[in-house]
C-alpha cells in the first residue's frame, strides 16, 4: 500500500475578493471554466485537506457558501489587495496553518499542495519560481496574525513585501509551472 503523507492540520483560504479588472469587473472565482465556476475546482482539491474551508469575498457572498464553511470579506470596502484577505483569513482560521491560494488557479494539483504543507512550521513556506516568490501560493502559520496586524496598520499592502521579510522557506517550482497557471484574462479561460 502507498504511504500517505501524514499532513499538518490546516485551514484553507481561497482569494476571490478581487474587483476583477482584468476580467471587466466580473468576479473572478464564479468565471465559468471547462463547464464550473473557477472556485469549485479549487474547492474540490482542497476540500479533502481541512475541514476549515474560508473563502474571502468580497461581494456574491450567496454564490460562494456553498464552496466553504466560512466566508470573510476586507473590512473596508476598497478593494485593498490580496493581503486584506489574507489578514480577514488568519484572524478566523481554526487551525495552526493557513493554505493561502488564490481562485483563478485551477490547475493546481494535490502533489504541490501536499509539498507546501510538508514544508509548513513557525516560519512561511512561499511558492518560488526562480527568483520570483509566488505569495497567493503560501502557508503561513496562524502565529503570524499579530505580525501581520501590525504590518497592515503601519500602511502595508503587498503579501510579497510581508511575507519576504519574514524569511520564508521557498518551495521551488520551475519557471512557467503550469500548475500555477493564473486564469486572470479573458483569453487564458478558453
Amino acid at each position: 500500500m502507498p504511504v500517505v503523507p501524514t499532513l499538518p492540520r490546516c485551514s484553507v483560504l481561497l482569494l476571490s475578493g478581487g474587483r476583477g479588472q482584468r476580467m471587466g469587473g466580473r468576479d473572478k472565482g464564479l468565471l465559468d471554466w471547462h463547464g464550473r465556476p473557477l472556485i469549485s475546482w479549487l474547492h474540490e482539491l482542497v476540500r479533502p485537506l481541512s475541514d476549515d474551508l474560508i473563502i474571502s469575498c468580497n461581494r456574491n457572498a450567496e454564490q460562494y457558501a456553498p464552496f466553504a464553511d466560512r466566508l470573510v470579506q476586507d473590512d473596508d470596502t476598497d478593494f485593498q489587495g490580496p493581503l486584506a484577505g489574507i489578514r480577514a483569513g488568519l484572524q478566523i482560521a481554526r487551525h495552526p496553518q493557513l493554505l493561502v491560494l488564490p481562485c483563478d488557479a485551477p490547475l493546481l494539483d494535490r502533489p504541490l499542495l501536499e509539498a507546501l504543507l510538508s514544508k509548513s512550521g513557525m516560519q512561511p513556506v512561499v511558492v518560488r519560481q526562480g527568483e520570483y516568490w509566488e505569495p497567493l501560493f503560501s502557508v503561513i502559520p496562524k502565529a503570524l496574525g499579530a505580525a501581520l496586524e501590525e504590518a497592515w496598520q503601519a500602511g502595508e499592502r503587498s503579501p510579497q513585501r510581508w511575507l519576504r521579510g519574514l524569511t520564508p522557506t521557498a518551495l521551488e517550482c520551475p519557471a512557467n509551472d503550469p500548475r500555477l497557471a493564473n486564469l486572470n484574462t479573458p483569453e487564458l479561460l478558453v
